[in-house]
Parts: structure tokens; C-alpha cells; sequence
């Protein structure tokens, strides 16, 4: 899990995203929104087998985005 500076806010536009955001672990599917403070230790990623598709902004302090791809 990660910490910097800045606000996040998360859209799930398809398939479901499990979050995990300091001790809270939950799964958010399409249609769902978040929104928290990135000085909370915080992680995302697909959760189960299917990929996940999700529109990710953040604020002014929260340009350094940190990007999961898959393992080859």
C-alpha cells in the first residue's frame, strides 16, 4: 500500500475493483465512487479473474499516479 499527498477520487465504468484503503477492504463494481485522502496507506486492483476499468482523478497534490500492470 501507498501514501502521498492529494485526494483521490475513483468511477468504476466496468467490472469490479477490490480496494483496500488503510484497514477497510471492500470490492466496488461498475457505477460505484469513492473518494478519499491519499495520506491514507491505500491500494486497488482488479478483484477476481476479470479486468476492471476505472476513471481515477486526483488533486492538486496527487499528480503522481502510481499505475499496476500485469506481470509477463
Amino acid at each position: 500500500m501507498r501514501t502521498h499527498p492529494g485526494h483521490e477520487w475513483l468511477y468504476v465504468l466496468r467490472g469490479r475493483l477490490r480496494v483496500r484503503l488503510g484497514d477497510q477492504d471492500f470490492v466496488m463494481g461498475a457505477g460505484e465512487a469513492a473518494e478519499f485522502d491519499c495520506r491514507t496507506p491505500h491500494w486497488s486492483g482488479a478483484a477476481g479473474r476479470g479486468g476492471v476499468e476505472v476513471l481515477s482523478l486526483f488533486g492538486r497534490q496527487g499528480e503522481r499516479i502510481h499505475l499496476r500492470t500485469p506481470r509477463r
